[in-house]
């Protein structure tokens, strides 16, 4: 019986993804934030998008600012503001009021004060919170409407030699591939550093360049 609820759940979990990739085929639509329990969930199948292997090859540093876009309820603020410490910051943005409410609630809950919460459209030219060492968009790329806009800011936001750290995993609704988040990224200035996964699931590692 308990076989029979769990392909249940799992059949049901894929129908969702399939409607929901075929509903942002005619318009972007970013993760409700009801289905924010998925967002959470690290998967068995996927280490690449396991928020603890993110983190680590982020190298993170104590005193690191990092900016984290699209960040959902929290997924990789919480360890990403535990790595940089005290003297490090995280700024975490996202369009959704109650994603940002549950990455707070998460904040609180692991004692963390150093990480500031922020409803902004990447894009906007809103990203006035200082330069940083690092950026991350963990299956947000193509939930945003103006790519192009979206990387150009994000790219102004980034040191010299900071790092943005682009995820992407098939099953994602919005999924995009490595060609077109390389094609992207380096018409906004960047160049790539390293790629970590497969075609299926990977992070890009992209650099703005110490001279820029």
């Amino acid at each position: 019986m308990l076989a029979y609820i769990l392909l249940a759940v799992i059949a049901s979990c894929v129908l969702l993804l399939f409607a929901w990739r075929f509903a942002s085929l005619c318009r972007v639509l970013p993760c409700p934030s009801w289905l924010r329990w998925l967002v959470e969930l690290d998967s068995p199948f996927v280490r690449s998008n396991r928020a603890s292997v993110i983190v680590e090859h982020l190298d993170l540093r104590p005193g690191m600012r990092v900016l984290d876009v699209g960040c959902g309820p929290g997924r990789l603020t919480i360890p990403m503001a535990d790595k940089v410490g005290p003297g490090g910051n995280v700024v975490a943005i996202d369009i959704q009021p109650r994603m940002l409410r549950r990455a707070k609630e998460k904040a609180q809950h692991a004692g963390l004060s150093n990480i500031s919460f922020h409803e902004v459209k990447v894009g906007d030219g809103k990203l006035n919170f200082g330069q940083f060492d690092r950026a991350v968009l963990v299956n947000v790329l193509g939930e945003i409407p103006d790519r192009e806009a979206a990387l150009k800011e994000v790219f102004s936001a980034l040191k010299a030699g900071g790092v943005l750290s682009v995820t992407e995993v098939i099953v994602d609704p919005h999924f995009q591939g490595r060609a077109t988040v390389l094609r992207l990224a380096t018409s906004a200035g960047f160049r790539e550093k390293k790629f970590l996964g497969n075609r299926f699931a990977f992070s890009l590692h992209l650099e703005k360049p110490s001279d820029a």
